[in-house]
């Protein structure tokens, strides 16, 4: 299957996917509200949105802190009532306005897209992040480069090259995007197989086997985290990590139905690549 996707994403601009049929796109956000939605916060009960920290205003989903003092630490996923396996899909996101009072300066311009999420209802109440694949969303400091698309793994490896990955996070080989700028990101999901990230129609990073391990994930559930298990599937949130960020679209393509015919799907990729 590998060899199909790569002749087909790799040689032909995946821009052009967001050309296809509109109905046959999902909008996880409907551009009016959370309802679809289920937010879990580090040190709140799941759907207790601390301080309105996911809210929705001009059709627009925003992350904010204008009612925190600091950021002491409430780290903030937002998870789709849904959980995929096999899909493209698109976040367009921008960052905004300044860090919250004591954010890390890791944290700086900082989001992401989580895949392949553990059930928000199995996070621990003091749990940091979802056991998941970490999409990183960066934006530019106006000055030094700054890759967005990136890889982390909280509580989670992937096979890269061959190789058994287990470093935190990995830079993408995508350009910077300084300023407020609106950006659209790709990711192609293909259950517990292949995973690509796409910029501009450029595959920026690529990698194998998503599975449980690792660490860089506190405060959860012993039972949920069982190293070596492969991602198939799971749940899709994006974070809050201290800097506002607005996401204006999130929409997914789903390859599922396709999954155990290769040549539906060759030609379900090659439809979308034109």
């Amino acid at each position: 299957m590998k060899k199909i996707l790569t002749a087909c994403l790799l040689l032909a601009s995946l821009a052009s996917m967001a050309q296809t049929s509109k109905k046959d796109w999902i909008q996880l956000f409907n551009g009016k509200d959370l309802n679809d939605w289920k937010v879990k916060i580090t040190g709140h009960e799941l759907n207790d949105n601390y301080k309105n920290t996911f809210r929705v205003e001009d059709g627009v989903m925003k992350v904010s802190y204008d009612g925190y003092e600091k950021f002491d630490s409430k780290y903030g996923h937002i998870f789709y009532k849904e959980k995929f396996s096999a899909y493209l899909l698109a976040v367009e996101y921008r960052f905004t306005g300044e860090q919250v009072k004591e954010g890390p300066g890791w944290a700086y311009r900082n989001s992401g897209a989580m895949l392949h999420c553990q059930a928000p209802e199995t996070m621990g109440k003091d749990q940091d992040f979802p056991i998941s694949i970490e999409v990183q969303f960066l934006g530019g400091d106006g000055q030094s480069e700054r890759t967005t698309a990136n890889l982390c793994t909280p509580g989670t490896n992937v096979v890269m090259d061959d190789k058994l990955f287990q470093a935190h996070c990995v830079n993408s080989t995508s350009k910077t995007y300084h300023g407020d700028q609106w950006v659209r990101l790709e990711v192609l999901v293909l259950g517990d197989s292949l995973v690509q990230h796409i910029m501009e129609g450029e595959v920026v990073l690529e990698y194998e086997k998503p599975q449980i391990g690792g660490g860089n994930v506190s405060q959860h559930n012993a039972v949920e985290k069982t190293d070596g298990k492969l991602l198939s599937e799971g749940y899709i949130s994006l974070q809050s990590e201290s800097h506002p960020v607005e996401f204006r679209k999130v929409e997914l393509f789903n390859l599922e139905p396709y999954m155990n015919k290769p040549k539906k799907l060759d030609k379900v990729l090659k439809k979308l690549v034109q």
